[in-house]
Order: C-alpha cells, then structure tokens, then sequence
C-alpha cells in the first residue's frame, strides 16, 4: 500500500524539464548540485527560459562548475541575467572571478551549509539524484556537500531523476513528499581522472606513508601526491575513511581490504565522505553499498568531528609556504586563484585528534624549477589559508619536518631543508635579515 502511495505522489509530480522550472521566478536564488550533482536538462531548460526573456536576474550559487552549469547559465551571453557567486574558486570560474563576473565567498566548506541556512534567502534548488526506491526515497548520490542542507532549505526543490547517479546510503535521503517537481533525465555521469604524477610525488608520499601508522582513519584530496599516498599504503592493515572527497585512489585500498575501518571510533567499518568524484568504476563501486556512506560537510568536515577518530592523518597541498610556516593555497600573485575548501577543517581536526597527524605537501619548486615554493615570507596582498599556528608536517621531495613546538628559527631552519638546494642559500640570507636566524 505504501509503495502504491509513494508511486501516485511521484506520479503527480513527474513533469518535463521545461514545466518543472516554471516555478522559478524573476530575481530567484538558486542554488544547483556540485559536478556530477548539476541537472543537465534542468540548467538546459533555465538557460532557454532566460534566452527567451520568460526569466531575468537570477542569483546562482555554485562550487566547482562543471561542464553542464558551463554550458548554460555560465555561458558569456547571459552575463546580463545570471548573477554568479561561488564557495571556491577552479579553473572552470577562475576567469570570471577576475574579472568581476563571478563573486567569490570567502569561507571554511564545512560552514559552508550553515552559510546557506543563516545569510541566503533561497527560493530554488535543482540537483540530481538517484531513481527513486521502493520506499519513496531518492538519495543525493555522489555528491551531498552542502546541496543536502540546501534542499531543505529552500522554498521549492527540483529534482533530476539521473538513473546512472549511484543510491548512497548514510544521511544522503530524500523523500518523494519533500520534492515540489520531478524530471527523468538519463545522462553519463561526469568522469574525473588525476594527471600523471611526476616522480617527485611518489618520493612525497613515502615519506608520508612512512608516519601512517595501522589503524588511522584516512583524508585524502584528488591529485597525484594523494593517489601516490594510496600506493604506498597497500601494505597497511586496518585504515579508515573520513574524508571530503572519495576518489578512485583510495577505491582500491578499500577493494583489497586495507581501508576497513574496523578501529575507527566513529562510523566503524563504514567510509565516509562527502563527495565522490572519479570514475565510473568508482561510482559503481559505491551504488547500493552498504558500508559507503554520505554526510553534509557541516558533518564531515566539521573538525570535532574529524577529531573523534583517533590516528586521524589528513594529507592536503599547497601553491607556497613561507619560513613562518604559513601555507597560502589560494593566491597566485596577486589572484584569487582557488579557495580554501576543506584545508584547514582537516588541518584542525586531524592535529585535534589522538594520534592524529596533518600533513601539508607540495612540490619544492614551480615553472619548470625556476620558482620556490617555499618563500621567506608571504606577500602581503596574499591570504593566509593555514596559520603557522595550525601547519603540522610539511612534506617536499626534498624531506618533512613537523612544525608544533619549533621555535621561529627552528621553524625557518626545518623549513629551508625542504627547499630545493639552489634557493636554500637565498632564504638563509633573507631569513638572516628578517632575524629569523
């Protein structure tokens, strides 16, 4: 009987893509799903509303636009009618960034629900989800960040049926009576692969790899040095996931039963995350899966949470450090060039936890070896993301040093050894004249 009722309601609110965003209205605030969360048809549709001149001046919150927000509302000829902000700052918004096309909110990404639930009068949310279970629940699938919170936030909720979009379990449920309209859509879902490391990661990751003891709960980004770290940890026993984003390096300690969970203190034997973006193989893998589970990041990411798993080593990157041991991972020159997304919740809460390390890698050099990284002190129109406070273990190819407890010159000593050997006499001078040393 129950069934029956759930189909009648799902029924009653299935439409086409062109109906449903007939409830968004002149001056809205929309907020879409992140990645392989954008509905593609839904966005086509708005953008053709907008074309048309059936709907002007939207506000559109995004993070980490992808293809489909790209190729509608983001698009240079509805500049005039579509007013962007975004969490984060990609390669996909960088430019409209600078040049005042897109505005940027500065923020830690676990506040980033309560941001949306405090400061935004939102009217829409439109996201994808999985096909609807027999129960009468859809579930946000591989992305629930903050669009699980926003969902229930905003005043009319459009949902995008996609039956490729994994069934997550965890606090990733939406019930058909909480939907105001329905669109099936079936589309693949958007595919994100890492560039080849280059061999300095996988000296990187050794010597991070070589402080993970058995048994810690794990928080690996996407990129070269993380994946290199999952290479390096097949030989554990017992790890753990809690991490931001789940992505295919850390698919295959989970497969072979190195990533188990079984000594974590909250959530054991389960991998929790917030997003999982990589292959097909990965969303595979987590459909339907019992022991993959899904929170908001006002969860994930919120460092006393972090903090309850003990060995909690989190593994992050950074565009440049200075003999402070200040981490900038969001300027490039005088650029808002990325964000400071969940850094420095992880720093937090993994140096909070018992046992728990942070680590903060990056290549010594860039531009080819003919820029350090490592600086004598950040430029003053730069932003700090990670206190000299905060930093715990920086890692180069060149070495790791752990910075809690060193002095200044401790601190700027440790920190030119991870240098590259050609700037090292530079930043002794100038550490020399900044009376560091």
């Amino acid at each position: 009987m129950g069934s029956l009722m759930q189909n009648s309601e799902y029924q009653k609110k299935l439409t086409s893509a062109d109906m449903a965003v007939e409830l968004i209205n002149d001056g809205d605030t929309l907020i879409h799903g992140m990645a392989s969360g954008e509905p593609p048809a839904l966005l086509t549709a708005i953008a053709n509303r907008l074309r048309s001149d059936d709907l002007d001046n939207i506000h559109v919150y995004s993070l980490l636009p992808m293809e489909h927000i790209q190729n509608t509302l983001l698009k240079p000829d509805l500049v005039d009618k579509v007013f962007p902000y975004t969490w984060f700052v990609s390669g996909q918004d960088r430019n409209m960034v600078r040049t005042g096309l897109n505005q940027f909110i500065p923020n830690h990404f676990h506040e980033v629900p309560k941001l949306i639930e405090d400061y935004i009068d939102l009217d829409v949310v439109i996201t994808t989800v999985s096909p609807m279970d027999k129960a009468g629940y859809f579930t946000f699938g591989a992305i629930n960040d903050y669009i699980s919170i926003a969902a229930r936030h905003a005043k009319k909720l459009i949902v995008e049926v996609n039956p490729n979009m994994p069934r997550v379990f965890g606090d990733s449920l939406l019930h058909v009576s909480e939907v105001d309209a329905i669109v099936e859509f079936e589309a693949p879902l958007m595919e994100f692969t890492v560039a080849k490391a280059k061999p300095e990661a996988k000296i990187i990751a050794k010597y991070i790899s070589e402080l993970i003891p058995n048994g810690a709960t794990i928080q690996l980004g996407i990129g070269a040095i993380p994946d290199a770290v999952a290479g390096y940890l097949s030989n554990h026993k017992d790890l753990g996931t809690h991490t931001e984003l789940l992505s295919n390096g850390m698919l295959g300690l989970i497969k072979n039963g190195v990533m188990n969970g079984r000594r974590k203190n909250l959530h054991p034997r389960k991998h929790v995350f917030a997003n999982a973006l990589g292959d097909i193989e990965l969303y595979d893998f987590i459909n339907d899966n019992p022991s993959m589970e899904s929170y908001p990041v006002s969860y994930v990411n919120d460092p006393d949470i972090i903090s309850i798993n003990d060995n909690m080593i989190s593994i992050n990157s950074t565009i440049e450090v200075d003999l402070f041991g200040q981490c900038n991972s969001e300027f490039l020159g005088d650029q808002q060039f990325s964000g400071t997304g969940g850094q420095l919740d992880f720093v937090r809460g993994a140096y909070k936890s018992n046992g728990g390390k942070s680590f903060i890698a990056f290549y010594s050099t860039t531009h080819g070896g003919k820029t350090s990284r490592i600086v004598p002190k950040l430029n003053s129109g730069t932003v700090v993301t990670t206190p000299r406070m905060d930093t715990n273990y920086l890692v180069t190819e060149h070495g790791i040093t752990d910075l809690k407890g060193k002095s200044l010159r401790q601190r700027a000593l440790s920190i030119i050894e991870l240098a590259s050997p050609e700037f090292r006499d530079n930043l002794i001078r100038q550490a020399e004249e900044m009376k560091l040393l």
